[in-house]
């Protein structure tokens, strides 16, 4: 694992020992690698988002799909 500093104003340092403190983080550093984490999967929902924007369009969708879609979550979970 690699170490990095970074330099914050005293009042986001005491909103980070708070949320650590609050939120049942052991470190500062796990915090800060959740949110970061966090922020990476809106940065990949983004991306998809984008992709399907732009996608071609296909035939409209009725709620025979939407059911399909949740039979198959069922079937996911149950496995």
């Amino acid at each position: 694992m690699t170490t990095m500093n970074i330099s914050l104003p005293d009042a986001l340092k005491a909103f980070i020992d708070q949320q650590v403190n609050a939120r049942g983080y052991g470190t500062s550093s796990e915090y800060v690698r959740e949110l970061i984490r966090k922020d990476q999967d809106v940065q990949c929902l983004r991306q998809m988002l984008l992709e399907g924007a732009s996608s071609e369009v296909t035939e409209p969708v009725d709620p025979s799909y939407f059911q399909s879609l949740r039979e198959r979550v069922k079937h996911r979970r149950a496995s």
